[in-house]
């Protein structure tokens, strides 16, 4: 492929979905309307084909560079910006890690797409919901590409940015509206944290670009001996920022309000686009974070964290796609207990990294297919998605049924699923890092226990939710009319295209290693020697999704009443969870209130004594300008008799000169 295909595929890749949102923004109300979908679903297939094209062909092609700097297929743009010694460009940069996101990031996005144009049809925005999508879709295929850390940042608020319009979508709704600045307003903390860090890169290497900063290993080397500590505030910094977007504890109180979205744009956010940004940032400066074990042991701890909490509060939820979207933030948290183990030995840090990749790739197949299906549940029951409203819909809906079942034993770890294999090489490099870290092995083996219990977690609410929603007698709201309809076409094959990505994806690359063959030709990444199943390992997580679904199987469908009996019983432990351990309240004590007095007293000082202040002063003028201001009454009457008393006055003067 010659050098000028290469550019173009990868120049199309974010280009066609900028068009799409720019043709949809200027002729969707007026002249496409309910035929808006069309510019993105083009747009979305066009860099979907691309990125297949990317993973298969250009990125392969370098594997082989012996500059280990260059290897990646690389665009070159323009200069946007250059403040002094600071030369802002605008460049696409592609590798083994960047090629397998973005086939995971367009694919998802197209089959969500598709799916939207079924689940909004009639909607008021139907064009504003495909323009924000096409957009959305830029930001992040460009957040993915960037060659530099500050081309990043942009897009990684562009990202924010479209978040935002997306989850405050239906913005007549007050919770809608809420929740979008609730997202808004977290991942600035986030964000606060990585623009600080990208300054400190800046300050300390004198550049910004990963080829600089993460593929220059003396350089690097020499930089982290001169400034270990400088490195350490870099990382911390950077997990900051991937905290906020990838809801990490305690900055994922935004991901669950997030529902208030249309399911699609849940879908993107929780599957494609948003969440898995974080995730991204910190596996592709994992050369920057072999300096700083401490970060590195502080992510898995946080992500040990994060996952147990986020599955603790799922067990107790009824909305429906609140619990997936729990499920998302523990799901998360598992990815960054794989991303640390790094400081368990340099030997680690490629697995670790590989490990937590492949779940977010196989997360963003089955979480998509998940949250599709249960808007297909809401679109079918008249957007209904208590499940106390609803329950035996297996023979309602069986489209839905099948698909959601496909994803929910995905996501719960069942024996050969996708779920499965990436889960087990979760648990398989963490068993390592306890074993083989002498300073931090207590830690990862205690994160490793986390991840397992949060495994069976997994397994039973994730099969509460499935048997609560299609088990049991036949009941569906009144909402949902006489006759409750299963997903139109549109709707159901993307749902029966990710379903089989649910069976299929994770044994298709896991049996032949193929993702972590691949994997390992990213920049700054040692190759893996080698590649061991852990046979009892894999046991041990199959055995423990199996009982985690016949406990949800015993008590929703055998004993359907034992919940409410369990519930009683431990009524304060049962608070604790459906109250999502009371976090929001706890913000908004320590963090809400004492700002909102703050600013209270900000806007007092403002108005009582810097405005006093302003008006003492500007009462002098005021004062005296109030005679002359007498003379400037307005009538021509009145400026009449001014100039004849001047002029009698002028004569007196002149006739007691004369006199004298």
């Amino acid at each position: 492929m010659s050098p000028a295909t290469e550019h173009l595929v990868l120049w199309l890749i974010p280009g066609a979905p900028l068009v799409a949102a720019l043709v949809i923004a200027l002729l969707g109300k007026s002249v496409l309307r309910e035929r808006s979908h069309w510019p993105c679903w083009l747009a979305l297939a066009t860099s979907m084909v691309c990125a297949i094209l990317l993973v298969t062909k250009l990125a392969p092609a370098t594997f082989e560079s012996p500059d280990e700097s260059v290897i990646g297929a690389m665009a070159t743009g323009y200069s946007w910006l250059k403040v002094g010694g600071m030369d802002v460009r605008i460049d696409l940069r592609a590798d083994a890690m960047s090629a397998l996101m973005l086939t995971m990031v367009t694919s998802v996005s197209f089959l969500v797409s598709v799916f939207a144009c079924g689940y909004m049809h009639g909607d008021k925005g139907y064009p504003r919901f495909f323009g924000a999508v096409s957009l959305f879709v830029f930001s992040m295929v460009m957040l993915v590409l960037s060659a530099n850390y500050l081309q990043l940042f942009i897009f990684w608020e562009l990202v924010g940015l479209c978040s935002y319009l997306l989850i405050g979508f239906w913005f007549q709704k007050p919770s809608a509206a809420a929740a979008a600045k609730k997202a808004f307003v977290v991942n600035r903390i986030g964000d606060m944290g990585l623009i600080l860090g990208i300054f400190l890169i800046w300050d300390t290497f004198g550049s910004m670009d990963f080829a600089n900063v993460l593929f220059d290993a003396d350089n690097l080397s020499l930089i982290a001996q001169d400034h270990p500590t400088r490195m350490i505030a870099i990382c911390f910094l950077l997990l900051v920022g991937a905290m906020g977007k990838s809801a990490q504890f305690p900055l994922h109180v935004w991901l669950p309000d997030a529902m208030e979205g249309p399911t699609p744009v849940s879908a993107l956010i929780h599957a494609a686009t948003m969440v898995t940004a974080g995730v991204y940032l910190v596996a592709r400066s994992t050369p920057l974070f072999m300096y700083a074990p401490q970060a590195q042991v502080f992510i898995s701890c946080i992500g040990a964290t994060t996952a147990l909490i986020a599955a603790l509060i799922a067990l107790t939820q009824t909305d429906l796609k609140r619990v997936l979207a729990y499920s998302t933030v523990s799901q998360l948290g598992y990815m960054f207990m794989a991303l640390g183990v790094g400081a368990a030995g340099a030997e680690l840090a490629t697995a670790g990294a590989t490990a937590g990749m492949f779940h977010l790739v196989t997360h963003g197949v089955f979480k998509a297919l998940l949250f599709l299906a249960a808007g297909s549940v809401m679109h079918s029951m008249g957007d209904v998605i208590d499940m106390r409203r609803f329950s035996g819909l297996r023979k309602v809906i069986p489209v839905t049924h099948w698909t959601f079942l496909c994803g929910a034993g995905a996501l719960a770890g069942v024996p050969l699923l996708a779920g499965f294999w990436s889960k087990d090489e979760i648990l398989a490099v963490l068993h390592e890092a306890g074993h083989h870290s002498d300073k931090y092995g207590n830690i990862f083996t205690a994160v490793y226990w986390i991840a397992t219990v949060t495994a069976l977690l997994t397994a039973f609410y994730t099969f509460r939710a499935y048997f609560m929603t299609f088990w049991g007698p036949e009941r569906t709201p009144p909402e949902a009319g006489h006759h409750p309809h299963d997903a139109p076409p549109a709707m159901a094959w993307p749902l029966r295209i990710l379903a089989i990505g649910a069976l299929t994806v994770g044994a298709a690359v896991a049996v032949t290693h193929l993702f972590a063959h691949y994997f390992e030709h990213t920049p700054g990444f040692e190759p893996v020697e080698n590649h061991v199943f852990h046979v009892g390992l894999m046991v041990q997580s199959g055995l423990i999704a199996l009982f985690g679904i016949a406990v949800a199987w015993f008590m929703y469908v055998k004993n359907p009443g034992l919940p409410a009996k369990v519930s009683q019983g431990a009524n304060f432990l049962y608070d604790l969870s459906s109250r999502k351990f009371f976090l929001d309240e706890i913000f908004t004590a320590i963090l809400v209130l004492p700002l909102r007095g703050l600013a209270y007293l900000c806007f007092m000082f403002d108005t009582q004594v810097i405005d006093r202040i302003v008006d003492g002063i500007g009462a002098l003028p005021r004062l005296l300008s109030a005679a002359p201001r007498l003379l400037q009454t307005g009538y021509v009457s009145s400026y009449a008799l001014m100039m004849w008393v001047g002029a009698l006055a002028c004569m007196g003067y002149m006739l007691g000169l004369f006199h004298q």
